[in-house]
């Protein structure tokens, strides 16, 4: 169907890429992977189909991930990878889309200019930026309205955004760079010390999401998975017990949850008191990982529970912000933090 024009809202993540349209919702879930020739530079597929490449490429051709740690490592590929996602999904539209864009809470403007370029480059009329906690928070259906404090805990694929919102606002925030893959690192650390076998992201996040765990579960269970014998170059098989990999989780689950405790160190004792009535909040696709909620109940003493469709929470309310464009002043407006850049 032919559209003067779309409005978007992009939750650009380390791990994947979700884009969200006025009047439709999520049209776009992938990877945020790009597979490219080396000897040309030619894209050659972006998302699913290069995620399915990972470590599976000839000579000549590379699938990377152009984010880190939630912000631009690689900007031409990121910019390509934008191109054929934006195309994707504007393929019947007349005028360039309006996006709005997610960024890490604690972002640079060098960093957050590298985003706006790239959107731009890769099709924006105009770009928008949004913190992730912020946009965690409205799509997590939160009431930002009142007054009362409210603690989202965005666990992303490479940062963690901890953010207390109240009246529409972040009142305090700070980025923590680890997150899910942070832990999918650690079972790759730790299957090649214990086992001299390596494995490939996608093995390990599958281990992670299957077994992985950072409370204790009351039954121990195990998975087999295949990698590569360091030794022999073979193709070797090992058993990875839940109970394994939750003693590997403990150190980068207590840095999110100091990470945690930190905030709310900073947050004024009025606020305080009402995160402690209305709860804290997990959003993100790193949320997902069996007894996060346990695990901050237990240290911070704090009801806390998971968003429905956590994974989505960014998007959603990336999404929903797409609902105050017309109101904003043309340029780059950081909505959180009511900050105007000029381009």
């Amino acid at each position: 169907m032919l559209k003067l024009s779309h409005d978007l809202g992009i939750d650009l993540g380390t791990a994947n890429v979700l884009i969200y349209e006025a009047g439709r919702g999520i049209v776009l879930r992938e990877p945020s992977v790009v597979a490219v020739d080396k000897n040309t530079g030619k894209v050659l597929q972006v998302g699913a189909a290069a995620n399915n490449m990972l470590g599976r490429t000839p000579g000549n051709v590379v699938a990377l991930r152009p984010l880190r740690e939630g912000v631009i490592s690689d900007y031409e590929m990121t910019e390509k990878m934008l191109t054929q996602m934006i195309k994707k999904v504007t393929r019947f539209a007349f005028v360039k889309p309006r996006v709005v864009v997610t960024v890490p809470s604690g972002i640079t403007e060098v960093e957050e200019r590298a985003v706006i370029q790239a959107t731009m480059e890769a099709g924006a009329r105009r770009v928008y930026l949004i913190e992730e906690p912020f946009a965690a928070a409205l799509g997590a259906q939160m009431n930002l309205d009142d007054p009362g404090g409210h603690l989202v805990v965005d666990i992303g694929g490479g940062t963690t955004d901890v953010a207390v919102v109240t009246m529409n606002n972040v009142a305090v925030s700070s980025s923590l760079k680890v997150a899910g893959q942070s832990f999918d690192e650690q079972v790759i650390r730790y299957v090649r010390r214990r086992f001299n076998v390596l494995l490939g992201p996608n093995a390990a996040e599958e281990l992670k999401i299957a077994i992985g765990c950072v409370y204790e579960r009351g039954q121990n269970v195990s998975m087999r998975t295949k990698g590569r014998d360091l030794k022999t170059g073979l193709p070797k098989e090992v058993e990875v017990s839940s109970a394994e990999l939750y003693e590997v989780f403990k150190r980068p689950a207590r840095q999110i949850v100091d990470e945690i405790l930190a905030v709310m160190e900073q947050t004024s004792p009025e606020l305080v008191a009402d995160i402690s009535q209305n709860g804290i909040t997990l959003t993100g696709g790193g949320s997902q990982l069996w007894g996060f909620a346990q695990l901050i109940m237990d240290r911070t003493g704090i009801p806390c529970s998971q968003a429905d469709d956590a994974d989505s929470c960014v998007a959603l309310g990336c999404g929903k912000s797409l609902r105050w464009i017309k109101q904003m002043q043309e340029g780059t407006i950081n909505l959180a933090r009511k900050k105007l850049l000029q381009e």
